[in-house]
């Protein structure tokens, strides 16, 4: 029998074949692997199939051949198993860092990880939403400069923004660039953060990467070693609420002791926490001074309270009062 044009490529059709047909509920059969392989110019037999499958195991698949009503081939092992994939997908379309147009670009890449049998399933679950979504579809390219920068020890720059009343983009610092020696991209509240040492004022900054834009790599190597060398980065991001930037101090505080799971939540498992009595503990942590901390230890209610220093406890009495007057003086 002479060989079709793609019989060098048999192997490929059938385990292309195979990982988009088979799962742990569907099988192939040879005579379906026989018409696949027909369809796509290639002359297969019975005894060839089995010799190929063969190959493929000795090779390292786990391709299991069933008996019974529902007898043939199925691929047994994958890298990403169903329950696995459906965790990635939720990630994609839940996460605001990534705007509405390329959570559903990666998902549909995520489909082709499992069958189209149990790709069905991930798109019955898959519901994008632009609510929340960032709309800069210049983050990716982003994202994949700045870690080209850390990997070459070298400086960046880019222009940063904020939204205005009209949702117009508009460039902090008139439109100045920024020049930051980049040295971690990280996690925080839903957002994707930019954590390195401002050049102009050389002190540690952090950035939202979906409001960076016209970044470029620069010539500069990246300074800031001495710093970042034992830098603890979940410190930092545990003191820095909402990753709101302010005067690092240290506050001791106390809590009611039914929000020790809050504490943990925030500050991490190696804070100490120090019975006062029956009912509350203490502990102290560096925190950025903001209106975010000051929001945060709000949400708490009477189960919160600053202990010192004196200072950080009256700027938090004058949050408190500032927010009260928004309601009107009979409000107090």
């Amino acid at each position: 029998m002479p060989k079709s044009v793609n019989q060098k490529q048999k192997l490929l059709f059938l385990l292309d074949y195979l990982r988009q047909n088979t799962d742990e509920t569907h099988t192939v059969t040879t005579p379906q692997i026989i018409d696949h392989l027909a369809a796509n110019g290639i002359r297969a037999e019975r005894k060839s199939i089995y010799n190929d499958i063969q190959t493929l195991c000795d090779y390292g698949y786990d391709i299991i051949r069933t008996e019974g009503a529902h007898a043939g081939y199925r691929i047994a092992d994958r890298t990403f198993e169903l329950p696995e994939v459906k965790l990635l997908v939720d990630l994609v379309q839940s996460s605001k860092f990534i705007t509405t147009k390329k959570s559903r670009q990666l998902i549909g890449k995520l489909e082709q990880l499992v069958s189209k049998n149990d790709a069905k399933k991930l798109q019955r679950q898959v519901i994008v939403a632009d609510r929340n979504k960032t709309s800069n579809e210049k983050i990716y390219y982003s994202v994949d400069v700045i870690h080209s920068a850390i990997a070459e020890n070298r400086q960046i720059r880019f222009h940063y923004f904020d939204w205005n009343v009209r949702k117009e983009m508009q460039l902090r610092k008139n439109g100045r660039f920024y020049q930051v020696s980049p040295w971690l991209l990280t996690w925080d509240d839903e957002n994707y953060y930019l954590i390195g040492l401002d050049e102009r004022n050389g002190i540690v900054k952090h950035y939202r990467v979906d409001k960076i834009m016209h970044v470029s790599i620069e010539s500069q190597k990246r300074n800031g070693e001495d710093i970042f060398r034992n830098f603890d980065f979940p410190k930092y991001v545990s003191g820095t609420f909402g990753m709101f930037g302010g005067k690092e101090q240290t506050v001791k505080m106390e809590f009611e002791n039914h929000f020790v799971g809050v504490v943990l939540d925030r500050f991490g498992q190696d804070v100490m926490l120090i019975p006062k009595d029956q009912e509350h503990f203490t502990m102290q942590a560096r925190i950025s001074i903001s209106p975010q901390f000051y929001g945060w230890l709000a949400g708490l209610g009477t189960g919160a309270v600053i202990v010192s220093p004196e200072n950080i406890r009256r700027d938090y009495i004058s949050f408190l009062k500032k927010t009260l007057k928004n309601y009107g003086e009979n409000s107090i």
